[in-house]
């Protein structure tokens, strides 16, 4: 499937309206309760159709998103497999990553679902990366990333 296939599903699609609809302050108090699981699995099971396979064909890599704080202080983990165009998504990290990307929980809802720019947030230190910063760099160009 090519990036200009993918459609959003209609859960992508509520999550978009409901994170550019919600104030930060309240997101953030949403996404502290018992639905910041679903949420999160659900952004995780609709990005392989917005994974650009052709931009990814020399790539094999594993990437940790580190997304916080949760109402413990804790973060999610969720591990993402880069095999020369093939992608596949774990939320049992079980490898090393060669990339891990940190964020908040407001700003990784914003950034996929078109609201926040990742580079910005890379510039403005609301997004970091630690290892291979090659592919911190290209990261962003493997998915077809909503625009708001």
């Amino acid at each position: 499937m090519s990036h200009n296939d993918a459609f959003p599903s209609d859960r992508a699609a509520r999550l978009a309206v409901f994170v550019r609809d919600t104030p930060p302050d309240r997101l953030r108090e949403q996404m502290q309760g018992e639905r910041r699981q679903e949420v999160l699995d659900g952004v995780f099971a609709d990005m392989p159709p917005l994974f650009r396979a052709d931009r990814a064909a020399t790539i094999r890599s594993v990437v940790h998103w580190r997304i916080g704080v949760r109402d413990d202080h804790g973060e999610d983990v969720c591990q993402l497999v880069l095999d020369h165009g093939a992608f596949e998504v774990s939320e049992r990290p079980d490898r090393a990553p060669a990339l891990t990307l940190s964020i908040g929980v407001v700003d990784f809802l914003r950034m996929v679902t078109g609201g926040a720019n990742p580079t910005m947030l890379f510039l403005r230190g609301r997004m970091k990366s630690k290892g291979d910063l090659g592919l911190a760099m290209r990261f962003p160009s493997l998915f077809a990333l909503p625009r708001s």
